[in-house]
């Protein structure tokens, strides 16, 4: 009888895997609502521009890590960043104008769509994500990406993120 149980719940495993990787790019789920991401358009695709993204990225991940830090759920996260939309921009700008930039930069939370990406071994699949968007200047060119929460790039690498499977979690249950 356990045999026969054991089968079912492998195979409603798969199931459930082949569902939620058939709709990973469908929208958002359950896999990419747990997650603030953060994207950093350049000016363009230009030496200078792409060189100058990478310092605002530095400005902006060191101005936002004591923030994220604190935040315990990522509804915090995102109302902690909304509240420094006018900080991080002034941050991006600060550091684009001591570099002789004057196009200025942009910052808002909105859903956006992002391919599959991993990050220290850990897959995130392609879907909409809650993101925080900086724009600078036209922002048309290539971007930098991240995870704002759980803090993967602004920890230094070093969070611990856990990731639990309900369906192993009910086999190991069912054979306590």
């Amino acid at each position: 009888m356990k045999k026969a149980i054991l089968i079912a719940l492998l195979f409603a495993a798969v199931v459930l895997t082949a569902c939620l990787f058939g709709t990973a790019g469908a929208g958002e789920n359950s896999q990419t609502a747990a997650y603030l991401r953060v994207h950093i358009r350049a000016n363009s695709n230009g030496a200078d521009d792409q060189a100058v993204k990478y310092e605002v990225r530095d400005g902006v991940v060191e101005y936002l890590t004591p923030v994220v830090a604190e935040c315990e759920t990522k509804a915090a996260a995102i109302g902690a960043i909304e509240a420094r939309l006018g900080g991080i921009e002034t941050v991006a700008e600060r550091i684009l104008e001591e570099n002789g930039y004057a196009y200025g930069a942009r910052a808002s939370v909105r859903k956006e769509e992002f391919p599959t990406r991993v990050y220290d071994g850990a897959t995130l699949p392609a879907g909409v994500y809650d993101a925080l968007i900086l724009e600078l200047g036209t922002g048309e060119g290539d971007n930098w990406w991240c995870v704002v929460y759980p803090p993967l790039c602004f920890t230094g690498g070093r969070a611990n993120v856990v990731y639990k499977s309900k369906i192993l979690e009910i086999i190991q249950n069912f054979f306590k």
